[in-house]
Formats: structure tokens, C-alpha cells, sequence
């Protein structure tokens, strides 16, 4: 009796990346001499979740594979959360923050092998205010970032870099308040991440703890605008200042503000807010990663 035959569906977000390379094309030619079976389900505009899972139910593909950025990988996690398909990630986004964290190379041929040949790693996921986090949700200043980068016309680092500027210049620090245990913080803060990852699409290092695997998430306090913290931290490995950052473990929290502030989850900015609510959610979903990792 022959072997199943592999299937997998690709989920394109065509929205995603820039005009050079044609995904669509890449993923027909890789799979056209190969045995495995490839579907191709392009998202439409203002596609609905349900819409999404009808699809991969309909399919009954042995992986689904996420073609696109971290809001993508989002939505395939949200169809997928509690099963046992593995996930794959062809990046095509701007940043591409949670297939930089998994190894996922980032040159589409690659990314596409590791479909095929990767290993199956079970991670866990946040809720964050009833929206799934895989990578990283924040309040505050890099959440304006993010409200900005999406006000622009153009995608890549550049546009990052000036939605930053225009960021610092414009966003003012937020009075926040949470429990940990029994200790009660109430900070003015540039921001707050919850971190399910350990660093953002741009390479910035937020929580070099953090672990996907584990029973639990961080909490980053930036008290200033410390970017040159984060960065000395990333390239000297030395601890944080505690007066400019510190971090929590939890596996749940509520955060409340003073006033409403901006809040973003895995790079989709979703308005303003004056309460986080955050839980683990352990076990959530399966992805595929490099065969070198644990």
C-alpha cells in the first residue's frame, strides 16, 4: 500500500509584501515535480474567520501554510487554534517578526522546502482582549508606531523607521496600572508589551527571556522612551536598567490606563483602550520550524 500523499494548503494573503515576487507562482513551480499536493486559497478582501476555517475544514489538508506577515499567520492560528495541523510560514511581510523567531528562513524557496521537511513544534498563544496573540501585543508607543506605519502608502523597514520618528515626536507616556501576585505596579509608561516572542520584525530585542514553549508570557514595562536600552541589551546581552525597563512573568493579567490608549496585537493596530485583559493559552497551536531546533 503507497504512502499518503501530503497535502498542503496555502493560504495567500495577496495584500502582503511587494509586487517582486510572485507567490503564487513560486508556490506552482515548487510543488509542479514534486508528489506532494499544494491547494491555493487567496484571501479576499475583508475576509470573514469562518470563512477562513470553512475553507481548511472543506480541504482537509495535512498542513496549512501561511503566506503572508504576521497578521496572516494570526488568522491561520485563530482557524487552527487546539488542533493538531501544522502550521507553515512563507514570509511575505513587512516584518515578519514570528518567522524570524521560528527560523523560518525568510527566501520563499526555503521557506517553502521547510513546508515539506521541517519538524512540529507546539507552542502556546495569549488572549488578548479576545484576540489571539502569537507574537506580540503592546500599548502605547509602539502600538502609535504601528497606527502610523499603516497611515503610510509604502511597506519595508524605511516606512518603519518613519512612522517611528513621527511616533516619538507625537506619542506621550500613559499612567497604567496592573497587578503581579501581590505586588500592585502603578507607572507612567512609554509602553507595555506582552510578549509571547522574544523580539519584534524590525530585529529589536523586547524580551530576551521569553520562550514559546513554557507556561508562561512577559510583561515589559518600557518607563521611557528607551530604545537605546533595548539595543544595548540586544548587542551586549548586559541587564536592563530597572528605571527604564523592567519585566514580569504571568500567565494572566489586567492592565488598566488612566485614559484611552493605542493597542496593537501581532502588528494589526485595533484602536484605543483603557483595559488589557491577557491570558495564556497553553498547547495553542502547531507550527513547523528548522529540524535543528529543540
Amino acid at each position: 500500500m503507497n504512502a499518503k500523499t501530503l497535502k498542503l494548503l496555502f493560504i495567500v494573503n495577496p495584500g502582503s509584501g511587494t509586487s517582486e515576487i510572485d507567490y503564487l507562482q513560486e508556490i506552482k513551480s515548487f510543488f509542479e515535480p514534486r508528489e506532494e499536493e499544494a491547494e491555493i486559497y487567496e484571501l479576499p478582501e475583508h475576509c470573514a474567520l469562518k470563512e477562513v476555517k470553512a475553507v481548511i475544514e472543506k480541504s482537509k489538508a495535512d498542513r496549512v501554510i501561511a503566506v503572508g506577515g504576521d497578521g496572516t499567520l494570526k488568522l491561520v492560528a485563530e482557524c487552527l487554534l487546539g488542533s493538531k495541523v501544522p502550521i507553515g510560514i512563507i514570509p511575505a511581510g513587512s516584518a515578519n517578526g514570528m518567522a524570524k523567531e521560528l527560523g523560518v528562513p525568510l527566501a520563499v524557496k526555503e521557506a517553502l522546502d521547510l513546508t515539506i521537511t521541517g519538524q512540529v513544534k507546539q507552542i502556546h498563544a495569549i488572549k488578548v482582549n479576545d484576540e489571539l496573540c502569537i507574537h506580540l501585543s503592546d500599548i502605547g508607543f509602539n502600538a502609535y508606531i504601528v497606527k502610523k506605519f499603516d497611515e503610510l502608502e509604502d511597506r519595508g523597514m524605511l516606512t518603519y523607521a518613519k512612522a517611528a520618528w513621527q511616533a516619538f515626536w507625537n506619542h506621550r507616556k500613559m499612567d497604567v496600572e496592573f497587578k503581579v501576585g501581590d505586588q500592585l505596579i502603578r507607572q507612567k509608561a512609554a509602553m507595555v508589551a506582552l510578549a509571547n516572542a522574544t523580539a519584534y520584525g524590525s530585529g529589536l530585542e523586547i524580551n530576551p527571556e521569553g520562550k514559546l514553549d513554557d507556561q508562561l508570557f512577559e510583561v515589559i514595562l518600557v518607563k521611557e522612551y528607551a530604545v537605546m536600552e533595548i539595543i544595548k541589551i540586544w548587542i551586549s546581552k548586559l541587564p536592563w536598567n530597572p528605571k527604564k525597563i523592567e519585566s514580569f512573568q504571568v500567565s494572566a493579567l489586567k492592565i488598566h490606563t488612566k485614559h484611552q490608549v493605542h493597542f496593537q496585537v501581532d502588528g494589526e493596530y485595533l484602536g484605543k483602550v483603557n483595559q488589557i485583559e491577557a491570558k495564556l493559552i497553553p498547547k495553542a497551536v502547531h507550527v513547523l520550524v528548522p529540524k535543528s531546533q529543540d
